[in-house]
């Protein structure tokens, strides 16, 4: 894998307060001394309070900023507590989740997240789009068939896909400490590559220190989407390093 442009991206979730943006310090210090920073693309995820912020302190640095979700609508309106794409755009942020397990379980439909993705694309931004089987599907071994349906819906009518990454997230590992084994991750992640031509696949679910050195030897993979452990700046510089050594 040390051959290859990896991302690394910190989905912080609901964490973080303007203090916690001192930890990025010693991630910037990293990555001007690290050998193979010209190799990775490093994107923090914070809440949207926190998007200016940090997209100041990260200035003139090799990590960008994104956002975890945004509102479908490219306009303004009377959308109470929604965010729009131009709106985090102007904020600082270069990226957006899209389609995270986590709000599809709140609600979020297929077309919905497709919404979403055009508008986002639209705005500017770039857009890592999440799938995932939950553990029924998975034992019912429908997981292709799933993914499949969340890529068609999700990607309808995007001719474009340049500013697209895919984030295949097992719903059943995230947050669970259990990732799929190896011979799983490279078919899944072979059969998403298939299915979107010249597209980065990215893995998420449960990625930390120590699952990495297991992870990194999967050859398909074009990088992490880091949970939890991206919120300890210690646990996502040793998840940098070790996916290189």
């Amino acid at each position: 894998m040390t051959n290859k442009y990896m991302y690394f991206i910190a989905n912080w979730k609901m964490f973080g307060g303007l203090s916690t943006l001192n930890s990025l310090s010693k991630v910037i210090k990293f990555l001007k001394i690290f050998k193979n920073s010209n190799k990775t693309k490093i994107i923090y995820c914070p809440p949207s309070t926190l998007i200016n912020p940090m997209s100041k302190k990260v200035m003139n640095s090799k990590i960008q900023v994104g956002a975890q979700n945004c509102h479908e609508s490219l306009t303004y309106g009377a959308s109470t507590g929604s965010i729009n794409p131009m709106m985090l755009k102007n904020a600082g942020a270069k990226y957006v989740i899209l389609g995270h397990s986590e709000n599809r379980e709140s609600g979020e439909t297929d077309k919905l997240i497709n919404a979403k993705i055009k508008s986002a694309t639209k705005s500017g931004l770039k857009v890592i789009f999440c799938i995932g089987e939950t553990l029924v599907q998975k034992r019912k071994k429908i997981t292709k068939k799933i993914l499949s349906k969340q890529i068609t819906l999700g990607l309808q009518k995007i001719n474009k896909k340049k500013n697209i990454v895919i984030a295949y997230e097992p719903v059943w590992s995230i947050g669970t400490g259990i990732i799929p084994k190896p011979d799983d991750l490279f078919d899944t992640i072979n059969f998403i590559k298939k299915k979107v031509r010249n597209i980065k696949v990215l893995y998420g679910g449960s990625v930390n220190p120590k699952n990495i050195n297991e992870l990194k030897l999967i050859k398909n993979i074009d990088g992490f989407l880091v949970g939890g452990a991206s919120q300890d700046h210690k646990k996502f510089i040793d998840i940098i390093k070790k996916t290189y050594n």
